[in-house]
């Protein structure tokens, strides 16, 4: 399939500080990670806590929180058990850390620029490895492993505002970029840099998530949430547009699967946060809705270990005007602070895509 060319503008810039950290401190933070988790897995559950679907459910140790950082161009798997971390100390909070800047392997992608402001980061998995997937509004998208920051594959996509990232059950990569206007799928399984892709249009394309319930691959637009039907081969794939829904508000930002519910999605638009029944094909109320929904979340979902709500959005003061340094927790209440951050996305620390 031909492949669509769009050209759009240059993505805003936001205040940053240069990375502070050498091959020796990720040493020391990768075994700190192996230690957290291996402690985190033996720690017994209580009992006590309720879930995204407002039922009792067993309390385990929250998950870690990974979080898009534009004020330090990095990423950061955190504590979610600290109230506040200082990444550019030696905070052992900070569990690990990736920034494409003087990675030597991506020095072809011109990261100076290509990885401007960090977009999205997720966590899943594939052939039994880790990844995290990260987009930077500068045009890079990037699956890399985890623990040991290989790169699966990387593209610079172009001045499209790539805006989130989807690693597919075959090896390849879906895309979506706002100002570009498009969704596209990749054929990352051919190959670490691999550009060949199908592309679908869709105005103001914020989110896109494998479902593996539905077997369909979902995109979040400025109106509509629409799902794709994949077809063809990993090397020559197709997409077929099977459904549109119409947002309830304008403004479609974030998209990502309910782990507490079968078969819903997390919806935020520019002023409210919704859930979505894929079955039911209608929008559902849900625990909480009336204090976690509301203007300018960037991103939102709950962790499937204790349930408890994990959201971002901008605060007032931050030198970066769509970024936050405090991220809040619903049910447990709580909030957590990245010590002069400016956080865009940050989600829980899971490779799970739903149920």
């Amino acid at each position: 399939m031909a492949a669509q060319v769009v050209r759009a503008g240059r993505p805003r810039l936001c205040r940053v500080r240069g990375l502070r950290r050498g091959r020796a401190r990720e040493g020391a933070v990768l075994r700190r990670v192996l230690a957290a988790l291996l402690a985190a897995a033996v720690v017994p559950a209580v009992t006590g806590v309720t879930d995204a679907r407002g039922q009792e459910a067993e309390r385990a140790p929250a998950s870690p929180i990974v979080a898009a950082d534009q004020a330090t161009r990095a990423v950061y798997v955190l504590d979610a058990a600290q109230a506040q971390w200082d990444a550019e100390g030696d905070d052992p909070g900070v569990l690990w850390s990736w920034s494409a800047d003087g990675r030597e392997g991506l020095a072809d992608l011109r990261t100076d620029a290509s990885w401007t402001n960090p977009s999205e980061v997720k966590s899943r998995e594939l052939g039994g490895r880790r990844y995290l997937l990260v987009t930077a509004s500068g045009g890079l998208a990037a699956v890399v492993g985890y623990p040991d920051r290989s790169v699966y594959w990387a593209a610079d996509t172009g001045p499209g505002n790539a805006h989130s990232i989807e690693l597919l059950p075959d090896g390849n990569v879906a895309v979506a970029a706002s100002t570009g206007g498009y969704v596209r799928l990749y054929t990352a399984s051919t190959g670490p840099r691999a550009t060949g892709h199908v592309q679908v249009p869709l105005t103001g394309a914020h989110g896109v998530h494998w479902d593996p319930r539905t077997q369909l691959l979902w995109a979040l637009g400025n109106r509509q949430l629409i799902a794709m039907e994949v077809g063809g081969e990993p090397e020559d794939p197709e997409l077929t547009v099977v459904r549109q829904v119409t947002l309830p508000s304008r403004g479609g930002h974030d998209l990502a699967p309910v782990l507490g519910s079968r078969g819903r999605l997390w919806v935020a638009t520019a002023s409210a946060v919704y859930q979505y029944a894929t079955s039911e094909r209608e929008f559902v109320s849900y625990p909480l809705q009336a204090r976690i929904s509301g203007p300018g979340v960037k991103s939102v979902g709950d962790d499937p270990r204790t349930g408890q709500v994990l959201v971002a959005r901008p605060e007032p003061g931050n030198p970066c005007t769509w970024c936050t340094a405090t991220l809040y927790l619903y049910r447990p209440d709580g909030t957590r602070t990245l010590l002069r951050g400016g956080v865009y996305k940050a989600r829980w620390w899971s490779t799970d895509r739903g149920r």
